[in-house]
């Protein structure tokens, strides 16, 4: 009724009239205002917070008088002696309306809590996990009604929280019925919701309220590096980050090399099986050690990985992808427990989640980058691309959306660079060339101040300089290429020839040294004509990845370029384009999106509902196989020059001046360059 006060929410703006003595959390509810409780009211949990506001609010239309709320009452009296409540506060479920009021519901409050990605787009992310908390109370046991305990706990559930179709596993039903009478027939549950059975399996129950937290684990299992967020899946807040190097790397560097150790060795598949998951177990206890928690509190694990992983992980022999049709033993998402993978060092009854593959070559970390960057809700044709040994490549705009792998293996993570190594203190990270004097200067990983500033020395003493990693090497090539040392075909030259002595003979080629440690006992660090022609497969399978779904989408240009993986979001975007990796755009245009695999992987973690959506969306993706594709060997082909040979890249030539030397003008200058050029005329 009008005549009934009005109860305005902040910061949501719903309001509506309610009947005096309307309890603030039932008004909430009402009106669908996001304010949280888990105990259902009873003044236990202190969920429902809410900050009551008085005086005059014009904008709203209303006089707030001091008396616009019941008086505190004793829950709220008990409530602050035991825990303490924030001055101003009041409990929802205990303060009842008698007058117009406005009331602010802060952030810890609220059940869909914001979290903002520290990336570059600042999207939130909804609160809404499969796997949620729940305060109850279970009827007694009575001689009369003869129904067992889990049954009265899944009706408590049903008649109190509107949960159905519960289950458990053994492991719960044993602690069940001490836990009962200990918390005087009080509890909490962890309740897990599958999105697409809607089953409820109570993970665990405890006696009273618990508030030791619950947790997930949201892991992209890349073919290098395992990476992991220990996330609350109450607030989704990153407790911690960890990761470690993926152990089947002794079993090849790149995808393919493991396929091939499974085809050579009977047995090898479980043997990479079982490494990666000893990995896991071994990230799960370290990263429950660091964040002081108990691990039994993990209740949920979300993987990303591409194809070949997906099948190690799960115990199923990748021989099919490393063939055509390259079929995927299913490409559907995938539950499971924590048993099936033998995880032992999280919660026995966890669940395991597993977003679905695209197809063959395009894995389950494709679609959670494709969960992260929303390439399908773009207005602009934007390019994304998770670079990495084997490189997802995503093309779309609201129209469709296109997505293939790339072969580019693991030259851009420092392997098979003469100097390579991976990202660590001490590794170069940053080089610049000056075009006339043809003197390099270097930042290295762990210091900020450049070799040729004061003080260098001192900041690098502990680390020392021991390498260049994978963004190091492509700045190092490019900027060769930007100083005249290296020409378009990616030969250096000469010390006659570009007229420095850092050119170095090494057999019919040469080398560019960047500095040299051995005086002191350190390591001589230089960029060869091998580490270029590493470089060079690597750049030219991703850009011919990229060509081949703009030819799909008949375009010529993208309007914005999404770098993603943690490797993209330590490139520079001008070397990146110098070096002619992704297709030509205006730089401002280029756009870091740091771990997208591993936030989509998040998202999944934290919002039930964004694993529907990433099953819907990946069954609209259109899969481009540039396996079979005869264009992708000419885009190949033509992206070996540097940046092109026939791309003339204008948005990078109207900032960046590139010489055009010639260093195989007779073929002595670089044996391989020599050949190449003679197959091609005969």
């Amino acid at each position: 009724m009008q005549n009934d006060p009005l109860v305005v929410f902040t910061p949501s703006g719903k309001r509506g009239h309610f009947p005096v003595g309307t309890p603030v959390l039932t008004a909430a509810r009402q009106l669908g205002v996001d304010l949280d409780s888990v105990c259902g009211g009873r003044g236990i949990c202190s969920k429902c917070q809410i900050t009551p506001s008085y005086g005059e609010f014009p904008k709203h239309g209303v006089s707030v008088g001091d008396d616009a709320l019941s008086e505190w009452n004793a829950v709220e009296e008990r409530y602050d002696q035991k825990r303490g409540l924030k001055a101003g506060r009041r409990l929802g479920c205990q303060a009842t309306v008698q007058g117009d009021i406005v009331i602010d519901v802060p952030p810890e409050s609220q059940v869909h809590k914001q979290v903002v990605r520290k990336a570059a787009s600042a999207r939130a992310i909804e609160m809404d996990p499969a796997t949620k908390l729940y305060f109850v109370e279970v009827e007694e046991p009575d001689m009369h009604k003869p129904t067992g305990d889990l049954e009265r706990l899944a009706h408590a559930l049903k008649d109190q929280w509107d949960i159905e179709n519960v289950t458990c596993d053994l492991g719960v039903m044993t602690k069940l019925q001490p836990r009962l009478r200990k918390g005087n027939w009080q509890a909490s549950v962890a309740v897990y919701r599958d999105h697409k059975t809607d089953q409820a399996r109570i993970l665990d129950v405890w006696p009273g309220l618990h508030e030791g937290g619950l947790y997930g684990l949201a892991i992209d299992l890349g073919s290098t590096t395992v990476a992991t967020h220990l996330t609350d899946l109450t607030t989704g807040e990153v407790v911690a980050s960890a990761g470690v190097m993926n152990p089947q790397i002794r079993f090849g560097e790149d995808l393919m090399s493991r396929v091939s150790y499974s085809m050579m060795n009977p047995g090898g598949d479980r043997e990479m099986t079982r490494a990666v998951r000893v990995a896991i177990n071994t990230l799960a206890e370290d990263i429950a050690k660091d964040a002081d928690i108990d691990p039994s509190l993990i209740f949920e694990v979300v993987f990303v990985c591409n194809p070949v992983m997906h099948h190690l992980l799960l115990g199923i022999d990748p021989v099919e992808l490393g063939q055509a049709p390259f079929a995927l033993a299913t490409s559907e998402s995938v539950t499971l427990q924590a048993y099936d993978l033998d995880l032992t060092n999280i919660a026995k009854s966890a669940q395991i989640y597993v977003l679905p593959c695209i197809a063959g070559h395009v894995g389950a970390d494709a679609a959670a980058v494709a969960l992260s960057e929303e390439p399908g809700k773009s207005d602009d044709l934007v390019l994304i691309v998770d670079v990495g040994t084997n490189a997802e490549i995503l093309l779309g705009n609201t129209s469709r959306v296109l997505a293939c792998s790339s072969p580019t293996g693991p030259a851009f993570e420092g392997a098979q660079i003469s100097s390579g190594q991976r990202a660590a203190p001490g590794a170069i990270e940053r080089i610049e060339i000056d075009p006339e004097t043809k003197e390099p200067r270097f930042r290295v990983i762990g210091s900020d101040i450049w070799s040729d500033e004061e003080g260098f020395a001192e900041a690098t003493a502990a680390s020392g300089i021991t390498g260049i990693c994978g963004s190091g090497i492509i700045e190092a090539v490019a900027e060769l290429r930007i100083a005249g040392l290296m020409d378009e075909n990616g030969l250096i030259g000469s010390a006659e020839a570009t007229g420095t002595a850092r050119s170095i003979p090494e057999g019919r080629t040469h080398s560019y040294l960047v500095y040299d440690g051995t005086a002191d006992g350190g390591p001589r660090i230089t960029v060869t004509q091998g580490d270029i022609r590493a470089i060079q497969l690597a750049k030219s399978a991703l850009y011919a990845g990229a060509r081949l779904l703009m030819d799909e989408m008949n375009v010529d240009r993208v309007d914005r370029v999404v770098l993603a993986g943690a490797f993209g979001a330590h490139i520079s975007s001008k070397h990146a384009m110098v070096l002619g990796m992704i297709p030509d755009v205006p730089l401002d245009k280029v756009f870091s999106a740091g771990n997208a695999a591993g936030t989509g992987a998040r998202i999944a973690l934290c919002n039930v509902g964004s694993r529907r959506e990433i099953e819907r969306v990946v069954g609209e993706i259109t899969k481009v196989e540039t396996a079979i594709e005869p264009k992708f060997q000419d885009h190949f082909v033509a992206a070996n020059a540097i940046p092109h040979k026939t791309d003339p890249f204008p948005e990078l030539r109207s900032i960046v001046t590139l010489p055009n030397p010639n260093f195989n003008a007779g073929g002595g200058d670089a044996e391989a360059g020599g050949r190449r050029r003679r197959r091609r005329a005969s």
